[in-house]
């Protein structure tokens, strides 16, 4: 099996949403990449943020890439995002999640990136695992025990993030996991999730066939939920070219069971990345 040989169908969609004045998110859909930014910084600074980290990867669509070279475009992303937050009194910043397809040990692995609270979502027969992990104020007091789950999507700060591409602190955190036929990965701002639970996001995607069907069936729940913010989501499906079935590991390990770092894939980088 080669990257060359899998077979995709995606779709992608990005709604301004009901109560703001200007779409500050952005979306990449070019194999081998996938992402979504969410901008900071109000109308100009957040969507001129969100377009620069599009841009940053867009030398990378349509060619056949490593590791490093998602490493150096967020890097590019972060050094172009830097410099509109100091055109900016109230700053900028953006978010990043993503995945590229790319080859590991000789057969096609995805490479997951997220940089704050949007994220990425794989939908595997009728079950949903949310596989990154969000860099915000809510997240870091659920894993301190200070906040049960249930109750982060009403917590009042759960927009506060703690990672930005822009921001002091715009580390990237990374995994490689295998391409397998069948299944689906979401990617999305957190307009959507701020409006849709998790439950909803699954039975959609459960029941939508096609990527531009369930793309449009989430912006249309999260609009319906009250749209407060942009919204936008990739829906990328494996048609064929993975493998045909998990590893008994990859199907029981849960995401503090990825914990195992291969700093000699990324040496000198700052992006740790980790094998499931």
């Amino acid at each position: 099996m080669t990257v060359s040989s899998v077979v995709l169908n995606v779709a992608a969609l990005s709604d301004t949403g009901l109560t703001r004045a200007a779409n500050e998110d952005s979306v990449l859909a070019a194999a081998p990449v996938f992402l979504v930014a969410d901008g900071m910084g109000g109308h100009e600074a957040g969507d001129r943020a969100s377009a620069a980290v599009v841009a940053a990867f867009a030398p990378l669509t349509g060619a056949t890439i490593e590791v490093d070279d998602v490493r150096e475009a967020l890097g590019r992303a972060a050094d172009v995002v830097e410099g509109i937050a100091a055109e900016h009194k109230r700053g900028a910043g953006s978010t990043v999640s993503g995945v590229a397809l790319l080859e590991h040990e000789g057969t096609p692995h995805w490479l997951l990136f997220n940089v704050g609270d949007s994220r990425v979502y794989r939908h595997h027969g009728s079950e949903l695992t949310q596989l990154t992990i969000d860099h915000s104020l809510g997240q870091e007091l659920v894993d301190a025990g200070e906040l049960r789950p249930e109750d982060l999507a009403t917590f009042a700060q759960r927009n506060v993030i703690t990672r930005a591409i822009g921001g002091p602190d715009s580390t990237a955190d990374s995994w490689l996991i295998p391409v397998i036929d069948g299944e689906r990965l979401l990617l999305c701002s957190d307009g959507l999730t701020g409006e849709v639970s998790d439950e909803g996001i699954r039975a959609i995607l459960t029941m939508n066939g096609r990527p531009e069907t369930a793309a449009a069936a989430l912006i249309r729940r999260a609009l319906q939920a009250g749209g407060r913010d942009n919204v936008s989501v990739v829906v990328i499906d494996v048609v064929s070219g993975g493998s045909r079935t998990r590893r008994a590991e990859d199907a029981t390990a849960g995401l503090a069971a990825a914990s195992a770092l291969t700093d000699s894939m990324l040496e000198g980088t700052t992006i740790p990345v980790r094998v499931r």
